[in-house]
């Protein structure tokens, strides 16, 4: 398999810097509360998980777990704010 990098010194225009805020796959090891649901994964992050699992002694189902639990929080915290970034707004205006 070849990759076609091409490096360059030319500068790449407007770049915006996004936070990580996905947990490491150490942090994904705790128990929660669960609800049973069937899903369809790719056979590629299933072994990245199983894989990581391993190395720290956990299930990888639930690392699978508090990785969606951490995208919903981050992503909660975010409509959070809008809403109430909205709701101030309303009331400045009205």
């Amino acid at each position: 398999m070849s990759k076609n990098i091409r490096y360059t010194d030319k500068p790449l225009g407007r770049l915006k810097v996004v936070a990580d805020f996905l947990p490491r796959p150490e942090d994904l090891v705790f128990r929660e509360e669960g609800v049973k649901v069937t899903i369809a994964l790719s056979k590629r992050s299933v072994e990245f998980f199983k894989t990581q699992a391993r190395r720290h002694n956990t299930q990888y189902q639930r690392m699978i777990r508090r990785l969606l639990d951490a995208y919903a929080e981050h992503h909660s915290r975010s409509i959070t704010a809008r809403s109430t970034r909205a709701r101030a707004k309303a009331a400045r205006a009205g």
